[in-house]
C-alpha cells in the first residue's frame, strides 16, 4: 500500500511541476487506471480523463483503431495498445497517455493465457511499450489490479526518465 501511495504521489507531483497532462484508453484494466489517477492529489490539474473501451466497435468508433487490424488480433496486440495511447492523447489533447489492452481471463483467442500489452505516449510519440504476462489461474480482478499497478510503476519510471532530463 505504501509503495502504491508513493507511486501515485510521485506521478501527480511530477505532472503538476511540469505543467503536463495525461489521459488513458483502457480495455483489460477496466477503469482501474482511471480510478488510480482520480485518487491522486490535485488530479484535476493534470488528469484530463480516459475511456474504457471493451469492444472492437468502440475501439474503432471512439478511438479510430483500424478495424481490419483490430479484427486480425481480436483487438489485443502491441500495435493496438500503441494506437490506443496515441489516439487518446489526440482526443484529450494531453502531453502523456496510456493505452492498454489484453486478457484478464484465459480464453481460446489468447491461447488460454492471460496477458496485457500497454504503451505510453509522450508528445504524440510512443516512448514505451511492454507485454505483461500472468499465470493463467490468476483471478480476473487480481489480474486487472496487477496490470494496473505494474503499469503505474512503469509510468513512474518513464516520467522520472524523461522529466528529470529536462
Amino acid at each position: 500500500m505504501e509503495f502504491q501511495e508513493n507511486v501515485l504521489k510521485f506521478i501527480s507531483e511530477s505532472l503538476i511541476n511540469a505543467g503536463e497532462t495525461v489521459s488513458m484508453a483502457e480495455s483489460v484494466t477496466s477503469g482501474f487506471l482511471q480510478f488510480s489517477f482520480s485518487q491522486m492529489k490535485d488530479a484535476s490539474q493534470f488528469f484530463k480523463g480516459g475511456i474504457t473501451v471493451y469492444t472492437l466497435d468502440e475501439k474503432v468508433n471512439l478511438l479510430r483503431i483500424d478495424q481490419e487490424k483490430a479484427e486480425r488480433c481480436n483487438c489485443v496486440s502491441m500495435e493496438i495498445a500503441e494506437d490506443l495511447a496515441l489516439n487518446i492523447a489526440r482526443l484529450f489533447k494531453t502531453d502523456w497517455s496510456i493505452g492498454v489492452t489484453g486478457y484478464a481471463t484465459p480464453v481460446e483467442e489468447s491461447d488460454y493465457q492471460i496477458f496485457a500489452y500497454f504503451a505510453f505516449s509522450y508528445k504524440n510519440e510512443i516512448i514505451f511499450s511492454k507485454k505483461m504476462s500472468l499465470h493463467p489461474r490468476t483471478k480476473a480482478v487480481n489480474a486487472q489490479m496487477y496490470y494496473s499497478e505494474f503499469i503505474l510503476g512503469c509510468y513512474q519510471g518513464e516520467i522520472d526518465r524523461l522529466l528529470s532530463s529536462e
